[in-house]
């Protein structure tokens, strides 16, 4: 399978999880974890949180790096569900791929209720013998260098614990906000 075909698969997985569960009523809760384990097939957290943490990385003893890839990969999906839940209305249409050797990118784009087209490209490379994005480019911002940028400035002007710290507790934030009831 190539790279447009593998994003093109999950994403209407993903769409048709969300579109199905909200049409039946189903809590956010009973389609998060079907949407995560489809995240984690086309996604390389572990890739996506190296580059992010760009040369702070070789730094970490293999244990941190790994808690690391645990907290960012958390914080990563529940933004991505959030995302993905209040898209709905939206349409995606994939526009082209292009690939270079072990890398490629799938250019997509999102159109909004309103019309508006937001270019939404997919930065993949292959690991373990499949594709498997690496980044996500929304109009143009690149989630990892947005992320490298954040996560640079707290290491320098504190700590990489701090940031550890920052994670946990967005992570903590996040999971009593998705245990809330549904209005």
């Amino acid at each position: 399978m190539g790279p447009r075909e593998a994003v093109e698969a999950a994403v209407v997985r993903v769409l048709s999880i969300v579109q199905d569960g909200q049409a039946a009523g189903a809590p956010v809760a009973d389609r998060s974890g079907e949407i995560r384990r489809i995240a984690g097939e086309i996604f390389d957290f572990d890739e996506i949180s190296r580059r992010a943490l760009s040369q702070h990385w070789q730094a970490l003893p293999p244990e941190e790096q790994a808690e690391f890839v645990t907290l960012f990969r958390d914080l990563l999906e529940r933004s991505y569900m959030a995302q993905i839940e209040a898209c709905g209305g939206e349409r995606i249409s994939f526009v082209g791929e292009s690939i270079e050797g072990n890398f490629a990118t799938v250019r997509s784009k999102v159109v909004t209720r309103r019309g508006t087209e937001i270019p939404l490209d997919y930065r993949l490379h292959v690991r373990d013998g499949r594709w498997r994005i690496y980044d996500v480019v929304v109009g143009w911002i690149s989630l990892v260098a947005s992320y490298r940028t954040q996560f640079d400035r707290v290491i320098r002007l504190e700590s990489y614990n701090a940031l550890r710290e920052r994670l946990q507790k967005k992570t903590l934030d996040t999971a009593a906000v998705e245990r809330r009831p549904e209005s």
